[in-house]
């Protein structure tokens, strides 16, 4: 793509305001600047588009908005009447931007025909993914970028199952995006007009009180909470994002009377005045709510992200101090109480599968109970996570003693996620030059230690390092590697899709937790020398 060409027809498109053309013309001289923002438009996947706000091609503003959503309009459009008719659901978080950005993608599927069903304010991402289900849509729109800094805004795409876009579809909006013109293309009308005649249609505390009576739904053991609510104490914090209402209303519906709010960050605000990053991954985000607990003597933190699709907990230790639990530790602790609860309870299903899960759970912080949503859902998992949180209150043990518990059962488990930020054009460049030569010179050793297997997830293959032999493994499409070391490490690489930098995972086990913090160790060592 010639940026420069690119650059220029921006800037003498009718479609720009006063202020994006002063911010283009602002770069005029700054050549680099110019090729960041137009080599090429935001690449479109199964999630959508992420990326940082401001006039260009490869940034989030409203003609980016406008032009993925015609794109959009037109596969659901081929997919014929009934889709039309059937409709897709909007929604949008407290994002700088996000309600325009909303507004805009409504307006261009209801010129092109489609019906729309756009919550009136900002919503957890979990229930657009239900709505899309509980109304019978064909597709979904969410203005998001989750836990992302200030800078950014994405647009996140779903399908009628209520997941994310299918890797068939995203490709058919992917080319639809490089065949239509980014501004010739657009069919939009007026929001006002678009409402006034029906063809956008306001989602509101109806559909809250859906989405609620099928997370309260998933409390397993009720008596837990009774039995506890007059003593039992805890800490939520939204980090200025759409968690604010729903959760503290489904935490006091089930029966909580002690959830304390920190009311700093209960503000909605895009620019996330009280953290660096409004990420529950990062314990320096909680200091507002690390200091509430300490003066009421709360058992645990609750943070959700901006969107409320993914949540952090910081526990109380022993020496009356809070700590991070990882994605992982938490999805643990939290599969093991379901399990245990729903025998308890009788309520364990005779089997599960096509479609009916108990539990999902990845690695950065998303759970899914249930399977009434079909992505991350941090209103249901406040639910259980409280439930779980109380049932150990009631037995003389916080979450910390609850996950020693299970290292004293299970062994000692250690893990570490590493992030080698690379901004910027150049640090695209640097990204993809780390992986290619991962990929050219695979390593045999790291730190000492044989590599077991190499797995490549572009491709599915697997190399065993020891004789060569080449297999293929189910999963591939993916640019991720992985090392299976032979002291039983395992090595994640990839690219974030999301954010600037390359992703390093050091999953690893030992005989006792200081064995398997000097494994952390040392492995952190190598991911040091990948920065170069």
């Amino acid at each position: 793509m010639d940026y420069m060409k690119e650059y220029q027809e921006w800037l003498a498109s009718p479609a720009l305001s006063a202020e994006e053309k002063a911010e283009l013309e602002a770069i005029r001289d700054d050549a680099k600047e110019i090729e960041a923002r137009f080599f090429s438009q935001l690449e479109f996947g199964t999630a959508g588009l992420r990326g940082t706000m401001g006039a260009g091609l490869y940034k989030m503003n409203v003609h980016v908005i406008r032009h993925t959503t015609q794109a959009f309009a037109e596969v659901i459009l081929n997919e014929g009447a009934e889709a039309a008719q059937r409709g897709v659901a909007v929604c949008f978080d407290c994002r700088n931007n996000s309600q325009t950005f909303a507004r805009e993608a409504a307006c261009v599927m209801a010129a092109n025909g489609i019906r729309v069903r756009l919550f009136e304010s900002l919503r957890p991402t979990p229930e657009l993914s239900f709505a899309i289900r509980e109304y019978g849509c064909i597709a979904g729109i969410n203005i998001t970028a989750s836990h992302n800094p200030k800078e950014y805004n994405g647009y996140k795409v779903y399908w009628e199952d209520g997941a994310q876009l299918p890797p068939e579809h995203a490709s058919q909006v992917s080319a639809k995006m490089q065949a239509l013109d980014v501004f010739a293309c657009v069919k939009t009308m007026d929001y006002d007009k678009a409402v006034a005649e029906g063809k956008i249609v306001l989602m509101g505390e109806e559909t809250d009180e859906k989405f609620l009576a099928h997370a309260l739904a998933q409390i397993n053991d009720q008596s837990v909470i009774d039995a506890v609510a007059d003593k039992f104490k805890m800490v939520y914090t939204p980090f200025h994002g759409t968690g604010y209402r729903l959760i503290p209303e489904a935490l006091k519906r089930m029966g909580m009377k002690h959830v304390i709010c920190v009311p700093e960050q209960m503000v909605i605000d895009g620019n996330f005045p009280t953290v660096v990053s409004p990420n529950p991954e990062n314990p320096e985000g909680f200091y507002l709510a690390v200091d509430l607990a300490k003066a009421n003597g709360a058992d645990f933190i609750l943070g959700s992200d901006p969107d409320a699709d993914r949540v952090g907990l910081m526990v109380r230790t022993k020496d009356g101090e809070y700590k991070v639990l990882t994605g992982n530790q938490t999805g643990a602790l939290l599969l093991d109480y379901v399990i245990a609860a729903k025998r308890r309870t009788g309520k364990m299903p005779a089997n599960s599968g096509q479609g009916n899960v108990i539990m999902s759970f990845e690695e950065s912080y998303g759970y899914m109970l249930g399977s009434f949503v079909r992505d991350k859902d941090a209103v249901t998992a406040a639910v259980a996570m409280t439930e779980m949180a109380a049932w150990y209150y009631s037995q003389g043990m916080t979450l910390a003693d609850a996950l020693d518990a299970l290292y004293e059962k299970y062994g000692y488990y250690a893990e570490k996620t590493c992030n080698l930020v690379m901004p910027g054009l150049d640090g695209l460049k640097k990204m993809a030059g780390l992986m290619a030569g991962l990929r050219t010179n695979a390593p045999t050793e790291i730190q000492g230690v044989a590599v077991v297997q190499q797995k490549d997830y572009t491709d599915g293959s697997v190399v065993t390092v020891a004789t060569g032999e080449k297999s293929a493994m189910e999963l591939s499409g993916s640019n991720v590697l992985r090392y299976e070391m032979a002291d039983g490490t395992s090595l994640i690489v990839r690219p974030s899709g999301t954010e600037p930098k390359v992703k390093v995972y050091i999953l690893t086990s030992a005989e006792s937790k200081e064995a398997a913090a000097g494994k952390v160790a040392k492995y952190s060592a190598w991911v040091d020398a990948l920065k170069g």
